[in-house]
């Protein structure tokens, strides 16, 4: 994975200690890097937790990064459990997602990427036809990956109605590219006010520099990826198959 510069241009700005710990929760291919890195740009590195990326399996060995004791900002997948809402519960806690639709796409592209080793492949011979391997998205690969419904559901619905702050991937993007209109500021001024941290006069810079492209990895301009199998929208039958396999998940998340 292709290492930012982040923490060096980090230096750049005067940066306000962190009062409270951090968590930025996100479903996996909704733009976890995007978010991180905006707010990397408003967090002393030192409060920054680069460890690892925060899920189950790891939680009890990094129960550090949420302690509010020593407040950081820490980012990660976590599903919802009676373990991950206890070690969340000290820290402000943002969630992002993306529409469903969008998701099997995304989600698809970083599978036939050389970005991804996760044993499966194959899925990048040409023999797959690309309806076939959208449609792997929705219901998952047995023994392999797991199926749309049970990421959405426990990485992103069952945290609703908790103090978790949703936040859509596709907002963000949009303000992103108006950075300049008023309702960009009022987005990323209630972005930071959510996560704790003072507004300062500077925001737009910061959020410029973190949200750069270059910066992530993960982002479908870094991917080593032939992606031409693809269409750029989902189409019609792979949109009613999302909405069979999740009914009602796109309402609940505020897409329709």
């Amino acid at each position: 994975m292709k290492q930012d510069n982040l923490n060096e241009r980090n230096k750049e700005f005067v940066q306000a200690p962190l009062q409270q710990p951090v968590f930025l929760n996100s479903v996996p291919k909704c733009g976890t890097h995007l978010i991180r890195n905006i707010m990397r740009m408003f967090v002393p590195v030192e409060q920054q937790y680069h460890d690892t990326f925060l899920q189950i399996p790891n939680l009890r060995g990094h129960l550090r990064a949420l302690s509010p004791e020593a407040p950081k900002l820490s980012w990660g997948h976590m599903l919802f459990s009676d373990d991950s809402a206890m070690a969340i519960s000290p820290a402000r806690h943002i969630l992002l997602v993306r529409d469903p639709y969008s998701w099997v796409l995304a989600r698809a592209r970083f599978f036939l990427s050389e970005n991804f080793d996760g044993g499966i492949g194959h899925l990048r011979s040409d023999k797959l036809e690309p309806e076939v391997l959208m449609n792997l998205m929705i219901f998952g690969i047995h023994g392999k990956a797991p199926e749309l419904k049970d990421i959405f559901t426990f990485n992103a619905a069952a945290w609703l109605g908790t103090h978790a702050c949703l936040y859509r991937y596709e907002d963000m993007v949009q303000h992103l590219k108006d950075i300049n209109s008023l309702r960009a500021e009022q987005y990323f001024r209630q972005l930071l006010t959510d996560c704790g941290i003072a507004v300062p006069d500077d925001w737009r810079e910061r959020v410029i520099i973190g949200s750069d492209k270059a910066q992530s990895s993960t982002s479908r301009d870094n991917l080593d990826v032939d992606d031409s199998r693809l269409p750029d929208v989902l189409p019609d039958a792979q949109k009613k198959l999302v909405d069979y396999a999740v009914p009602g998940l796109r309402a609940l998340l505020g897409y329709a």
